[in-house]
């Protein structure tokens, strides 16, 4: 395994990738990029455990958005997420730095929103939501539009959901997402942070479903 960091700039600052590849002379299977929260970082523990996938043959990345990079506490508006998003996996994927296909996207919470978004025009092949908001737990809309945008397009997606999540818990997702979205019910709640080895397994079998 080899880790590299570099920043990348987008239209809202720089951003920050961390770039896990597995040891040269693996068999490669594809490339995982997923960002965090709108509270949090790329030291999540589920996005730390996913770490793991790499001795599998997976090229993992971890977005670290410009807010994030500038010390901010609370994330930007969700147009401006987009906006420093779609660069960087337009970095990643040319030149030197060119990450192997298939083309995994995702994110957790607020990064699987802004995966959903935009997974058609960076040209994903799939998409991994952790810890999918469907439903503010204050109140208001659904989410679900953000998550159809993907299944619209005839695209895989994963929904990795607490059984406590507050923002929506697995059957609530899947009564949303209907059949088309593969839900994987994990212990916990909104931060998956006590049971991150459950994220794993369950990322884990769902990327075997892409490359067999």
């Amino acid at each position: 395994m080899t880790l590299s960091v570099r920043e990348i700039d987008t239209p809202q600052g720089p951003a920050r990738v961390h770039v896990e590849r597995p040891a040269r002379g693996a068999s490669l299977r594809g490339s995982l990029v997923l960002s965090h929260g709108a509270g949090g970082g790329v030291q999540a523990g589920d996005l730390v455990a996913l770490r793991a996938l790499v001795d599998d043959g997976w090229t993992y990345v971890r977005v670290e958005q410009p807010w994030r990079v500038a010390g901010r506490r609370v994330a930007t508006p969700p147009r401006t997420l987009d906006a420093a998003w779609v660069p960087v996996l337009a970095a990643l994927c040319r030149g030197r730095w060119a990450l192997p296909w298939p083309l995994v996207v995702g994110g957790r919470s607020a990064g699987a929103r802004v995966a959903c978004r935009t997974a058609t025009g960076v040209g994903a092949d799939a998409v991994l939501a952790l810890s999918f908001p469907l439903v503010p737990p204050s109140g208001g809309p659904s989410r679900d539009h953000e998550a159809r945008l993907v299944l619209d397009a005839g695209l895989p997606l994963a929904v990795v959901q607490g059984l406590r999540d507050p923002f929506g818990t697995p059957d609530d997702v899947r009564r949303a997402l209907g059949e088309a979205a593969a839900v994987y019910a994990v212990r916990g709640d909104h931060s998956l942070g006590r049971h991150p080895e459950d994220v794993l397994v369950a990322a884990d079998q769902w990327l075997s479903t892409l490359t067999q």
